[in-house]
């Protein structure tokens, strides 16, 4: 039996999902949905979603709706009778319309109800969880509110940044996506505990501002906020290559405690880092020896 899939993702995690799909020998997609083209950079290039561009790479027709409501794209995907509509960072809810069609199942980077919303990945890691996982789920007009399926655990390892963790987490959804779809008949969907719910939102540039108070939660931002929107002071002074040097002993903010190599260790009113580069606002990032000898600023004094 081959499944027709209708696919709705936009980003990388959702591209793997896709390309997954399109080499497995019993799955057919037959429609891609996905975001309009949107202006990146500084230069505001209009570029095309990564799984749009996996689509159009094996001719899967694409369509890229504002809304799901637009005119004609209900009736685009009901025409293609699907078995399955997957859907994995889409961008968008799906209305009864569609959740009519077939079952719609949702492959979330998170373990639900844990973490529902935008930015599951980026929450588990500010909170220094242990552990973390994939959820694949039966979609309803909630978001992320619908029945469990099945379940992908991964141990977070302590000095694991974004990146690799939204790697292993997307290796791990293209498994458990292939799983949910052959096995769907013999699963019995699982309910959310709405008691054990939280919800995380978009994270904006200014969730990268830190005041060096407590050393884990500064270290754990540094995880989480990798590539974007990183970390920085209040006067735009960028941080990075950093690790947690310890965790209990007081020190005032920002105060230079030793240099480490081309490193140094900076104290928080809780506990102390290791910070390899610093960015000052505008200028280009230097070891933060260098920052420090070039700066006059001695053992004892504030880094800022």
């Amino acid at each position: 039996m081959r499944y027709k899939i209708v696919y709705m993702g936009t980003p990388h995690y959702a591209r793997e999902i896709l390309a997954t799909l399109i080499e497995a020998e019993d799955m057919e997609v037959r429609l891609v949905i996905t975001q309009p083209d949107r202006p990146v950079g500084r230069k505001k290039v209009l570029t095309p979603p990564p799984v749009k561009v996996l689509a159009g790479e094996h001719g899967i027709e694409v369509l890229q709706p504002n809304r799901l409501s637009d005119e004609g794209i209900v009736e685009a995907i009901r025409v293609e009778n699907p078995d399955f509509i997957i859907v994995a960072a889409f961008g968008q809810l799906l209305p009864k319309s569609v959740l009519e069609i077939a079952p719609c199942i949702n492959l979330h980077a998170s373990l639900l109800p844990k973490y529902r919303g935008a930015s599951p990945v980026q929450q588990s890691l500010l909170n220094g969880d242990k552990i973390t996982g994939v959820t694949s789920m039966l979609m309803e007009e909630g978001l992320d509110t619908g029945p469990m399926l099945e379940k992908i655990e991964f141990e977070i390892p302590k000095e694991m940044r974004l990146h690799a963790l939204m790697q292993q987490l997307t290796d791990d959804a293209s498994i458990l996506t292939l799983s949910t779809i052959r096995n769907f008949n013999r699963i019995t969907p699982e309910p959310q505990n709405e008691t054990d719910a939280s919800l995380c939102k978009k994270i904006r540039k200014s969730d990268g501002e830190v005041d060096f108070t407590d050393a884990e939660p500064l270290y754990n931002k540094y995880r989480a906020f990798e590539g974007w929107p990183g970390i920085f002071a209040g006067n735009g002074t960028k941080f990075d290559d950093l690790s947690l040097v310890e965790s209990d002993v007081s020190h005032h903010p920002f105060e230079l405690l030793g240099f480490k190599e081309e490193s140094i260790i900076v104290g928080c009113s809780r506990g102390a880092v290791r910070i390899g580069t610093i960015q000052p606002a505008s200028k280009k990032a230097v070891p933060a020896r260098a920052y420090c000898i070039g700066r006059g600023i001695k053992v004892g004094d504030s880094i800022l």
